[in-house]
Parts: C-alpha cells; structure tokens; sequence
C-alpha cells in the first residue's frame, strides 16, 4: 500500500472515531411541570364539557409521572389507568389506540398486553414536538377509547403552541 492510500485511510478512521466521540451525550427537552398541568386541566375540562367524569395523568418522555388529575365522580380505577396509558404510549412510541389492533389475541404481538402496567385502550397519546417525545398523556373514565382520545388531544392542543422548537 503506498504512503498517500494509507494517509487517506488513516483520516478517514481518524474522523469516523471523532463522529462517534460526538454522539456520546444528547441533549432532550422535558415538559415543565407548568406545561403539563395545562395539558391535564384542558383534557379534563374537554372530559367534563362532554359529560365525562375522568382521571387524567401526564408523564415525562421517560414515562415518569408529572400531573395526575382525577375529577371528583371518576371511578377508583382511572388513575391508575389513565398513568398506564400514558406510560404505554411513551413507552411504545405510539398512541395506544395504534396498539389495539396489532396486540389483539392471535397477533404476533399480542403478549405485549401481558407486560407490567401495560394499558392497551384508546385514551393514551403521546406528546410530541418538532418530531421529538416529549411526554405523554393517558385520560380514563370516558365511555369510549375515542372519548378517552378526544380530551387527550384537547390537553395536547392547549399546550401545541408552546411546544413548538
């Protein structure tokens, strides 16, 4: 090999060691507590404005809780639900009404609803910003996954303007 092709080869290792010296850290945004108390207070009032008595929770991109707001006539399961759903939708990177379908009995990823404080049901979304989880949002006790879906959207809505980088 003569000396020009091995320099050439010895930069290009040279450079390709610093680009992965460079991905060692990264930086994420969290929501602030502010920020994820409004979006739990608008997904209740949407739940409430509906004739719905719910619980809503909000966790961080890790699937750690921050809000959990449970309206004074919802049923003692929707806490915990409505954690779960959000922790699932963080968790998988989707929104749990996505999930339903491919986790249904006889797929091949059924056993995902068999996990610890997995919570398949519509009602769980994630929140997201310039194409990065920044949390998500679980609301329980609406009549329906849709429902669920609808004031978790409405929670989302009221903070998307602040979410924008």
């Amino acid at each position: 090999m003569n000396r020009a092709v091995r320099t050439l080869a010895a930069v290009a290792c040279a450079s390709t060691l610093s680009a992965f010296a460079q991905d060692a850290t990264y930086s994420v945004k969290i929501l602030t507590p502010e920020t994820a108390l409004k979006a739990a207070q608008a997904a209740l009032a949407k739940c409430r404005a509906d004739g719905f008595q719910v619980a809503v929770a909000v966790v961080d991109r890790a699937g750690v809780s921050q809000v959990m707001l449970r309206d004074r006539f919802a049923g003692a399961h929707t806490p915990e639900t409505a954690a779960g759903k959000a922790w699932t939708a963080v968790s998988f990177r989707t929104n749990t009404t996505d999930l339903i379908k491919p986790t249904s009995a006889g797929q091949a990823s059924a056993g995902i609803r068999e996990l610890p404080r997995v919570v398949v049901i519509g009602g769980g979304m994630l929140i997201e910003a310039a194409g990065s989880v920044l949390g998500g949002i679980g609301v329980s006790g609406a009549p329906t996954g849709d429902a669920d879906d609808a004031c978790a959207r409405a929670g989302i809505k009221a903070i998307a303007d602040s979410l924008e980088f």
